[in-house]
């Protein structure tokens, strides 16, 4: 099967690295004129609804006993983030969102070892003490160069990453039964009364105020479609194949697009801040290590 071999998932990887990389900025576009609730809840909204054909489809593979990894799955890996990285990006720049979203294969590891009895070798605790070294440095620099106070907004990112690398774990643990796209589907019919709520319950008018309101609409409607409705059943589906470890590593190439990004549209990026994703990143390479 395709999904077995092992140059087929590097191909995903690099896949979801390129669209997740793009979506810092196309959160960063569409926070020009929507709120951080608006902006999420058209994302979610969107997504749910491109899958709600799907999603019907597959109610005949809906058991009982899912619902709680379904929720997990919905609500961890897609809804909460989405309201977090938005209301994060408020205040830091799009590159350093992409460089945050590394910690995912750390938190991974860690929930994988404390909840779900993940086999761990000696190489991998190094490795998360680095990448989490380099995260709290990276959210203490600021803009430049020296260590300031933490930024608070850049802490909802590393709670996001939290909560996906409960989700992988989850679908890995719970859900490898379905496939990715009955996970998301199925997942995701839950996820749409709530965004439609909240979203009701936000003010539009400060919206159209700005004359370009229906460009920053579409990349969020962008967002919505290709980063999250087409792209989480290609995760889900890395996870069921490989393990919420590995499938997590597309974070190694998400801060590349990221940053390349966040400087074309004219963010600083600085030596401090290389430092502390090198650190991340060799932190994910040595969690990853099989021996």
């Amino acid at each position: 099967m395709i999904w077995e071999k092992r140059r087929f998932q590097f191909s995903v990887i690099l896949l979801l690295a390129m669209i997740w990389g793009s979506s810092f900025i196309l959160m960063k576009t569409g926070l020009k004129s929507f709120s951080p609730n608006q902006a999420a809840a058209i994302r979610i909204l969107m997504a749910s609804t491109i899958l709600l054909p799907v999603s019907f489809k597959n109610l005949k593979f809906f058991r009982k006993k899912d619902i709680p990894g379904l929720l997990v799955a919905g609500f961890f890996g897609s809804f909460i983030p989405a309201f977090l990285f938005t209301l994060a990006q408020t205040r830091i720049d799009s590159s350093l969102a992409g460089m945050l979203n590394s910690l995912t294969p750390v938190f991974a590891l860690i929930t994988g070892i404390l909840f779900f009895k993940t086999k761990t070798g000696w190489m991998q605790v190094p490795g998360i003490i680095l990448g989490l070294s380099g995260a709290v440095w990276l959210i203490s620099i600021g803009k430049g160069d020296a260590i300031r106070d933490i930024n608070p907004y850049a802490l909802f990112i590393v709670l996001a990453t939290l909560l996906y690398g409960t989700s992988v774990n989850v679908i890995k643990s719970s859900l490898s039964h379905l496939t990715g796209i009955q996970i998301t589907s199925l997942s995701f019919i839950f996820l749409w009364p709530p965004a439609f709520i909240i979203l009701l319950t936000t003010d539009f008018h400060p919206v159209f105020q700005n004359p370009s309101w229906p460009l920053h609409l579409a990349a969020l409607i962008t967002l919505g479609i290709i980063g999250t409705a087409l792209t989480i059943p290609l995760m889900n589906n890395l996870i069921r194949y490989t393990s919420a470890v590995f499938a997590s590593s597309v974070t190694y190439i998400i801060p590349i697009f990221a940053v390349g990004w966040g400087i074309l549209d004219g963010e600083t990026i600085t030596m401090a801040h290389g430092a502390c994703m090198a650190l991340i990143l060799m932190g994910v390479y040595l969690i990853n290590r099989k021996k």
